[in-house]
This record gives C-alpha cells, structure tokens and sequence, in this order.
C-alpha cells in the first residue's frame, strides 16, 4: 500500500479555447465555402461542365432549392430554419466543449450550416427562400454519378462524420470518456 496521494487525472482545458477552436474552425470554412460559391457563380455561370482531375471532378453550377439530392425542394424555408436551429445548438453547445475533437466537428457543422444558410438568406428568389449554390459533381457531370454539392456540404458530412467516430470511441463532447464513467459507476 502506498502513502502518496492518490492524484487526480488532469482536467480537460478550460471550454474557452474549446469555443475558440468551434469558431475559428467555422470561421474558416464558412469563407471558404462564400469564396468558392462566388467564384463558381462568377466563371461558371451559362457553361458546360468542367473536367477535373480526368473525370474524378466536375464543376458546374447549380442552384439547389432543396437538401442533399434535392429532397426538400419546396421546403426552403424550413430548411433554413432547421439551419438556424443547428447554428443556435452549436453556439449553446460549444460552451460546454472540453473536447477537442468534437470542438472540430461542431466547428465543420457550424461553417457548413451557416454558409448554406447564408445562400438561403439572401440569394435569388429571396429571404429564406434562397437557392443553394453547388459546384462539385464527383464521378460524373451533372450529378449522375454522385450529388452535386459544395463546401459547407462537405464540412457538414465531415464533421458529422467525426462527431459520430468520437462518439463510437466512447469520447464525450464534456472530456470524459463512457469508460472512465463506467470506472466510476463500478467503483
């Protein structure tokens, strides 16, 4: 039997840089996602495909009413309210972070809620009822080989993607790990 003292596991960091690390995260996605739909509106307007990467990649502009595979396509408004719903989560929820990695995937989720959401506040038809503006077509042109989708697409899929592998890891957006809850419960 030892007579150190038994020393706690150091807490995880203070939520204030996990909040930072959300917002610079979408912070930077979210312009990246605004810089790529302007440009793709700017060069791409009126034209045929562009091959990229020998047909791995295509670019064309479309402008999507609706969700993924157009589902959704008269429901706009809704949509953009569900976006507003996620952005509104994400902001409570991020005070709470002392994970990192899910401080990442809220991050992505985050930039990609808010620039799909930005295109439905104010592209053409109008106010929150805006169409989304896609520009990558994989595998094949105009959508027949995969979904026609674009960067805030993209960092939603992959941080839901990672906010899911956390969570199968056993990692809690708080630190804490279910094993080391599990530990405790058994103790």
């Amino acid at each position: 039997m030892s007579t150190e003292p038994e020393t706690a596991p150091p807490a995880p960091p203070l939520p204030k840089k996990r909040v930072a690390v959300v917002f610079a995260v979408a912070a930077v996605l979210w312009g990246i996602d605004l810089l790529t739909k302007q440009i793709a509106v700017s060069t791409l307007e009126g034209k045929q495909p562009v091959e990229f990467l020998g047909g791995l990649v295509y670019f064309q502009l479309v402008r999507n009413p609706g969700a993924a595979f157009s589902m959704a396509t008269g429901l706009t408004w809704v949509l953009a309210l569900v976006a507003v719903a996620v952005v509104v989560a994400i902001v409570w929820l991020a005070r709470r972070l002392r994970s990192v990695g899910w401080a990442i995937g809220l991050g992505l989720v985050l930039a990609g809620a808010l620039g799909n959401l930005t295109d439905r506040i104010f592209r053409a038809p109008g106010p929150l009822q805006g169409h989304v503006v896609d520009m990558i077509s994989a595998f094949a042109p105009n959508g027949q080989g995969w979904a026609i989708f674009n960067v805030a697409d993209s960092a939603i899929c992959v941080g839901g993607v990672l906010i899911v592998i956390l969570s199968l890891l056993g990692k809690d957006y708080d630190g804490s790990s279910t094993k080391d809850k599990k530990k405790a419960a058994s103790a």
